[in-house]
């Protein structure tokens, strides 16, 4: 019993801290219907992400049937010149020069939204503040000493951190926006939400399908678990 009670702890502690440890997460508006936000959030991820981050376990022709969308409107309004509607959003980035650039190769996001939650990437994406001693020139208030550099610097602007002493240590208390972006906060946070949403979407994209199938399975089950109660009543009616 202590064993699978020190375990449980253990889990639970590793789940917090892949959660953002003790910073408290932002909350973000998911809603895999909304076909709009998810073709802008697609557009962002090809314009910032995936020139380091490749999303391999989607193609472009899924996301085009996904989002109604026609082919010739996913090639020329989403994917990167040249890629093809079959092609999977892999990046143009190399890993042996990620690695010398970055000292690690950026992780494929298909599944990031699954392994770190959607509050974790919209508070991680709003979370880059400067901090002049670090390679890329910026840290993060969720991902501390993180190697990626802030690639949403030109629309949020730049954030610096408000540290505070608590109990004989530095810890950043909020961030404050030193110097405003090319986008109003506002926006900034629409465009990180629909980001977040198309990652999201690419870890399950037929999460929607599932749901909704989940309600027929679940009529079905009811129905067989009302007949099987009433056949066992006819069964036993005469057992005394």
């Amino acid at each position: 019993m202590k064993t699978i009670i020190t375990t449980l702890l253990l889990l639970l502690s590793l789940s917090a801290h892949a959660s953002g440890g003790d910073v408290k997460l932002e909350s973000a508006d998911i809603d895999l219907s909304d076909t709009a936000s998810l073709e802008r959030g697609a557009k962002h991820y090809v314009t910032y992400c995936l020139g380091c981050h490749a999303a391999k376990h989607i193609r472009y022709k899924r996301i085009a049937l996904d989002l109604h969308l026609d082919e010739s409107e996913i090639l020329k309004n989403v994917a990167p010149q040249g890629a093809g509607i079959y092609d999977q959003m892999h990046s143009a980035m190399n890993g042996h020069d990620a690695e010398k650039w970055f000292g690690t190769t950026p992780p494929d996001l298909s599944l990031i939204a699954r392994s770190r939650g959607a509050d974790w990437l919209y508070s991680y994406l709003k979370g880059f503040y400067a901090d002049k001693s670090k390679p890329t020139g910026v840290n993060n208030l969720v991902f501390k000493d993180v190697a990626m550099p802030n690639v949403f610097w030109q629309q949020q602007g730049t954030q610096t951190a408000v540290i505070k002493n608590i109990d004989g240590h530095d810890v950043v208390a909020e961030l404050k926006l030193e110097q405003p972006g090319q986008m109003s906060p506002k926006e900034f946070d629409h465009m990180v939400n629909d980001l977040v949403n198309f990652l999201v979407y690419v870890g399950e994209p037929v999460q929607l399908e599932r749901q909704a199938m989940g309600k027929y399975v679940l009529f079905f089950l009811l129905m067989i678990i009302a007949l099987a109660y009433l056949l066992k009543k006819e069964y036993w009616k005469d057992v005394h």
